[in-house]
This record gives structure tokens, sequence and C-alpha cells, in this order.
């Protein structure tokens, strides 16, 4: 009796398993298929009722794609909601910017600059995360007023900064955590400190851990509606605001509403589109010591 051996063999073994295999990773497709068109679904009622005109709209025909692109819904959105727009991405970049610029400081200190009462302060910090708005609304009111920011930008951006310490400060102290301390004792000794460390050695390669800041930062100051509706006035109320508007009043023009928020999502669809590879490994960088 003789016994095949070599490369046959080991075909002819995993022959099976790609049989058995098969018909399941055809159905894993398949459910991946069914829920990304599901998703898609809204995405797909937003785009066909920004393109219709507004007599074209009715229950009858919300599944209908319009004869014809009515482009004109995104000129009149535009025409309501630009300058909160305009608002918005200056709010957006500089609060993600200085949120990112802080929690990287305050990671590089929590994990490379041991000092007493280092983890009783980072929890404490922490628990600013589990703070809902809600709690803190009317005491952040008078103190945004009583700094003099109540009604302008500035006065938000100060309240998506102090929010967004915490989840900065943990993603650049976990990813932080990953540096060898050589390298910090390294140019200790050399005569580097605390600023000069962090600007040569630090900093240059905390790109991943912006990329998932950036995101994650961007997107939560894009998307808030709570602090933009109290903390604001007409002249510096961010777009989230403003598509609340587009859509008041009895006699609703729907394509608006719709084009509007096609303009206020594509920002942050951008910054996942550019940055979105680099996300999840970023995220994951210090969560796993080897």
């Amino acid at each position: 009796m003789t016994v095949q051996s070599g490369p046959t063999s080991e075909l002819s073994r995993a022959a099976p398993r790609a049989r058995k295999t098969g018909p399941g990773r055809i159905g894993m497709y398949a459910l991946l298929v069914i829920a990304a068109l599901f998703f898609l679904v809204p995405i797909y009622l937003l785009l066909a009722t920004a393109f219709k005109t507004p007599q074209a709209i009715n229950l009858s025909t919300t599944w209908h794609w319009p004869d014809f692109l009515n482009w004109a819904s995104f000129s009149e959105a535009w025409a309501k909601i630009g300058g909160n727009f305009k608002n918005s991405v200056f709010l957006a970049v500089v609060a993600t910017f200085l949120s990112a610029m802080l929690g990287s400081l305050n990671g590089y200190a929590l994990s490379k600059w041991r000092f007493r009462g280092a983890n009783t302060l980072f929890a404490l910090m922490l628990f600013g995360m589990f703070i809902p708005y809600q709690a803190v609304l009317i005491p952040l009111f008078q103190f945004i007023k009583s700094l003099g920011l109540y009604g302008s930008i500035w006065g938000l951006i100060l309240a998506h900064v102090v929010y967004g310490i915490p989840i900065t400060t943990l993603i650049f102290r976990n990813f932080y955590a990953d540096v060898p301390d050589a390298l910090v004792e390294a140019a200790t000794i050399d005569g580097a400190g605390f600023w000069s460390i962090y600007a040569r050695v630090i900093f240059p390669i905390s790109i991943p851990g912006f990329v998932v800041v950036i995101i994650w930062q961007f997107t939560q100051v894009w998307n808030e509606f709570l602090f933009a509706a109290t903390l604001t006035n007409s002249g510096s109320q961010p777009v989230t605001y403003a598509l609340s508007q587009l859509s008041g009043g009895q006699a609703v023009s729907w394509n608006l509403p719709m084009a509007g928020a096609i303009m206020a999502a594509l920002p942050t669809l951008l910054v996942y589109i550019l940055l979105g590879r680099y996300f999840v490994r970023g995220l994951l960088a210090g969560s796993v010591k080897g």
C-alpha cells in the first residue's frame, strides 16, 4: 500500500476545503451586498429628491428617478446655507487642529513623562467623555457668556476643543505607549528637553495618530447641532443649524433640504475618502503590546 505525498497530495487535500468554503464565501458576499444596498437606499432617495423639481415631489413618485436633473436645487440651497457652510469649515478646521495638538501633547506627557498623579489625571480627563452635552449646557452657556464669546464662532470653537480633549488624549496616549521609551531616554541623554523631544522625536512619528484624531474630531465637530443652536447667533451659525431652517414652514420644498444635506455631507465624506485607509491602522496603534 502506497501513500501519495508531495504537492499533488497537498492539492488534493486543499480541494475539498475550497469546495466547502465556496458556498459559504458566496453567501457572505451576498449578505454584504444586501446590507450595502440597504444602507444605500436613503442615499438614493436623497439624490432622487434633490434633483427633482418641487412639483415632481409626492408620495407616488418617491422612488422614481427624475426625468431631468434639476441642478437649480443646489444653487438655491447654497444661496441660503453658503455662509453657514463657510462657518462650519472654519469651525471644524480650527477646533480639530487645536484638539489634535492639545491631545498630542497630553498623550505625550501622560505616556512618556511619568509624574505623580498622572493616572488619576488621565482618569479624570476620560470622565469628561461620558458627560452628555445636555448636562453641562447651562453652565457652559454662562461660562462662554462670561468670557464675552457668546454668539461668536470662537465660543463654539472653545466648547468643541474642551469636549474633544478627552478622546484625543486617549487616542494619542495609546499611540505613544507603543513608542519605545529608549527613544526618549536617548534624546534626554543628548540634552533634549520636553519640547525638543516632542518636536524632533515624537511629532514626526505621530502621523497615524493625527489621522485618526482628524477624522474623528472633524466629523464630530462638523455634525454637532446642540452647541450650534445654543451658543451662536445668526452670523456665526454652522451649516447643521442652517439645514434645520431649510425645512421650516408649512410648505416645504423638499428638494432644497436634500440638496443642502448632500453639500453638507461632502466635507466629511472627502475626509474619509482621503484618510480612511489610515483610520483603522492608526486607531489600533498601541492597542497591542508585543
